[in-house]
């Protein structure tokens, strides 16, 4: 071989590998689109003061939105219950703000751990993953069943109820028969959560996208509640299927 040959190969050798290393240009990643084919709807960034009185700046930003899909029983009257709630987010909590309006308040089950969801609660359904599915008892979602007191209970792997009130920072004000409620919720990766560990909420970010739903337990004196009424419009016969089936939630994007 020449002398001016393996220059010539060398050169084109060095070319090569100039190309092959070349830094690529930023191009946007695909969006994955979300298996369950929901439609997201969004929250806003704001961080508000959790007492109840919801006057912050940063709700004025938040659009309202209905609580209005009857889960379990009829739809009730507007003098017997109506709902609405807004949503915002940063780093460290999903916040939620409802105003309930509601002609009675029952709390029969003090102790918390038994029958809550016959009381009078807001429940508040995340899926961090918005992978869907079964949740009965795992920690792929939670349902979170707030009291009035402000108890915070849902049912563990062990198939007994606990409480998670260091998950949900909650205050609760009223006026009336409208109660306002608000509630800072720490998110965890449910699939690495363990009872009893070190568990670390997760840091949120915008462009983050996780199941959520709302509903309200409504008793107006009875052994049982009398209407549930949720955020999101459940196909089928059998609409009360949050508490198992996290593929009911609606599809939450973090703007």
């Amino acid at each position: 071989m020449s002398r001016n040959t393996s220059i010539g190969l060398a050169i084109a050798f060095l070319a090569v590998l100039f190309v092959l290393f070349q830094p690529k240009p930023n191009t946007p990643t695909a969006e994955i689109p979300d298996p369950l084919h929901r439609q997201p709807f969004q929250a806003l960034y704001g961080t508000p003061v959790i007492n109840g009185i919801a006057d912050d700046a940063a709700w004025q930003s938040a659009a309202w939105l209905p609580l209005d899909q009857v889960w379990i029983g009829q739809a009730p009257g507007a003098n017997d219950f109506s709902g609405r709630y807004k949503i915002l987010w940063d780093e460290n909590n999903l916040y939620v703000l409802a105003e309930i309006t509601d002609d009675t308040l029952i709390d029969i089950h003090p102790d918390g751990l038994l029958k809550y969801w016959d009381d009078d609660c807001l429940e508040i359904f995340v899926d961090e993953d918005a992978s869907g599915g079964d949740h009965q008892y795992n920690y792929n979602a939670f349902a979170y069943h707030i009291a009035l007191d402000g108890k915070v209970a849902d049912i563990g792997p062990d198939r007994n109820p606990h409480f998670y009130d260091d998950h949900c920072t909650t205050r609760r004000t009223a006026s009336g028969k409208t109660s306002v409620w608000e509630v800072a919720v720490k998110i965890f990766d449910g699939k690495q959560y363990e009872d009893g560990g070190d568990n670390i909420p997760k840091m949120l970010k915008a462009g983050k996208k996780m199941g959520f739903a709302l509903a309200y337990c409504d008793n107006d004196h009875s052994p049982e509640r009398e209407n549930f009424i949720g955020s999101v419009k459940v196909e089928g016969e059998d609409k009360n299927r949050g508490w198992i089936d996290a593929g009911i939630f609606g599809l939450l994007e973090l703007k």
